[in-house]
């Protein structure tokens, strides 16, 4: 197991381990020349991570599992991406969402529009458009995580 050392953002210098880095062979949207990554988990019980570039200390995303706040999400990944990613079964990816955290915290959006694709077997990963007007790019996330709460009860 080779540690790398990392500097990020929010949490300093950090060791990884090197089968922990993501590749996104295109890059993000916007960030097409940054093709590595790494999801850090910063405290348990909290549904919010990031996905910190190893190339760019200061890019740094909040990511979240977008099934804790939208039970019903649903999209289908092109072929295409599937064969890029090497997924092989639905149990092959996680998806997670950009989350945009401004000062107004109960106006925090989350990307539904853009999910991010991770194959955690390969650990290719890809970021895809979602042509569907019910997965808007600015959707408020507190009030669908109140909901889900009072869902669960």
């Amino acid at each position: 197991m080779l540690l790398l050392k990392i500097q990020t953002k929010f949490f300093g210098e950090m060791d990884i381990k090197e089968e922990d880095v993501i590749h996104f062979p295109k890059g993000l949207i916007g960030f097409e020349d940054k093709k590595e990554f790494v999801i850090i988990n910063p405290e348990e019980g909290t549904p919010f991570q990031y996905l910190q570039s190893i190339e760019d200390t200061e890019l740094s995303f909040v990511i979240m599992n977008p099934f804790i706040y939208k039970k019903d999400y649903d999209f289908n990944i092109p072929k295409k991406v599937d064969d890029l990613l090497e997924i092989h079964s639905i149990n092959d990816i996680e998806v997670y969402n950009i989350i945009v955290i401004p000062n107004d915290v109960s106006k925090m959006t989350a990307n539904l529009a853009a999910p991010l694709i991770i194959n955690i077997n390969s650990k290719l990963a890809k970021q895809i458009i979602i042509e569907n007007r019910n997965y808007p790019v600015k959707f408020y996330v507190v009030e669908a995580l109140k909901e889900a709460k009072q869902e669960a009860k």
